[in-house]
């Protein structure tokens, strides 16, 4: 079955929100469906979008799992985005926590650091 993600994340101030993200993902296609939403495309099928809705901002939680952390996290340090919390379970997967200007919990998470 073909399929197509498409992750929401409420913002309350667009301009503010597609710079953020903007910063966050780097260079990756984005398009403009229409005057309240910006949609990226993270990977092949999956997309994450911001959608202006001040009434439902700050309440998003989504994690990208990355084939490359250090360099996702490093490419984002280099643009200005740092995370607030840095993890690492039990079994050696890495989480990088950040939170967009509204407060939406956006994780990064990669395999443990050497796994091929």
């Amino acid at each position: 079955m073909d399929m197509d993600l498409f992750a929401g994340v409420a913002v309350s101030d667009l301009p503010r929100a597609v710079a953020w993200f903007d910063a966050f993902l780097g260079e990756v296609e984005s398009f403009e469906p229409n005057d309240t939403e910006r949609v990226w495309t993270v990977a092949e099928h999956r997309h994450l979008y911001v959608d202006l809705a001040p009434e439902h901002a700050g309440h998003a939680k989504v994690t990208l799992f990355v084939g490359d952390f250090d360099g996702f996290v490093g490419a984002a340090a280099r643009r200005g985005i740092e995370p607030d919390t840095r993890e690492t379970y039990g079994n050696g997967v890495r989480k990088a926590l950040y939170r967009d200007p509204d407060g939406n919990e956006i994780g990064v998470g990669g395999a443990p650091a050497g796994a091929p």
